[in-house]
C-alpha cells in the first residue's frame, strides 16, 4: 500500500531532511512541500493527502491550528522542537509526534503506524473498525514535572497515586515516583481505558502489571493498594474480560 504525503514546515532545513526521508520510505509517495500553512491550505483542500508531517510553531497559522480545519482523513504526524506541545497534539487528529532533531528510525516508526492505521481502516469490515481505530493509542505520554516535560512509556507505569493537586506516577523502571501537577481526573483521561483502571479514588492501576491480589487489594511489591467499593464492578468487569476468577 502506497501513502501519499506532504510536508509543512518553515524551516528549509527541517523540509529537507523530511523530504529525503520520505523518499527512501517505499511506501510513502511526497505529493507537496510548503513552508507555511497558508499555502498548503488551498491545495491540500482541493488534493488531500493520507498523510501530512506538520510543524507546529509556524508564523500566521501554527499546525494545531491548521489541523482543526484540514480534511478529517488525512492523518497528521507532529514534528516540533518544542517538548512542551506533545500533550496538545494529542487534543487533535494527531497520529503521531515526533520531536526534532528527527532520526529516521523515529521517522520510519510514525510512517508505519499510519501505514498500520490504513491497512486496518481498509479491512472488509472497515466501517466497524472506523471508529475505535480513528485514533490509535499512543505507546508514550508526556507529563510535565517541575520545569520539564518528561515522556513516559506507557508498558511500564504500575500505577497512578492522586495526591490533592497532584499524581505520583509509579513505574517499573525507577525506584522513584514521577510527580505532577494536575488532577486525577485529568490523568484517568489522558490514560487509554483499555489499558488503564480506576480502582478508588486516589488510584489507578495498569492491570497487566498486576501480579497478586489479595483481600481486595492490589499488592505491588511491599505496597498495598485498596480497591473500593465504588468501583469494584467496573474493575471485575475489566479483570473479567481477560481471566478466569470468582468476583471479589
Amino acid at each position: 500500500m502506497i501513502l501519499t504525503c506532504a510536508i509543512i514546515d518553515d524551516e528549509p532545513l527541517a523540509i529537507r531532511l523530511l523530504e529525503n526521508y520520505v523518499n527512501k520510505t517505499p511506501f510513502l509517495k511526497l505529493e507537496g512541500t510548503y513552508n507555511n500553512a497558508i499555502d498548503a491550505l488551498e491545495d491540500l483542500g482541493v488534493n488531500p493527502v493520507n498523510l501530512l508531517f506538520l510543524d507546529i510553531q509556524m508564523p500566521e497559522l501554527n499546525g494545531l491550528e491548521f489541523s482543526r480545519i484540514i480534511n478529517a482523513d488525512t492523518r497528521i504526524i507532529f514534528t516540533t522542537a518544542f517538548g512542551q506541545y506533545a500533550l496538545d497534539s494529542y487534543k487533535v487528529n494527531a497520529l503521531d509526534y515526533l520531536l526534532k532533531p528527527i532520526s529516521y528510525p523515529d521517522f520510519l516508526q510514525s510512517a508505519k503506524k499510519a501505514l498500520q492505521w490504513y491497512e486496518l481502516l481498509n479491512k472488509p469490515d472497515a466501517g466497524a473498525v472506523e471508529t475505535t481505530a480513528e485514533r490509535p493509542e499512543p505507546e508514550t505520554i508526556f507529563i510535565k514535572s517541575e520545569y520539564k516535560l518528561i515522556q513516559i512509556e506507557l508498558s511500564k507505569i504500575l500505577y497512578i497515586e492522586g495526591l490533592k493537586d497532584y499524581v505520583k506516577i509509579y513505574t517499573e523502571d525507577n525506584p522513584r515516583p514521577i510527580l505532577s501537577l494536575m488532577s486525577m481526573k485529568s490523568m484517568e483521561e489522558l490514560l487509554p481505558s483499555s489499558r488503564f483502571a480506576r480502582v478508588h479514588r486516589s488510584f489507578i492501576v495498569q492491570p497487566e502489571k498486576i501480579k497478586v491480589i489479595e483481600r481486595n487489594r492490589i499488592v505491588f511489591g511491599k505496597e498495598y493498594i485498596p480497591i473500593s467499593d465504588s468501583y469494584k464492578d467496573s474493575f471485575n468487569a475489566f479483570l473479567s474480560k481477560r481471566s478466569l476468577m470468582p468476583k471479589m
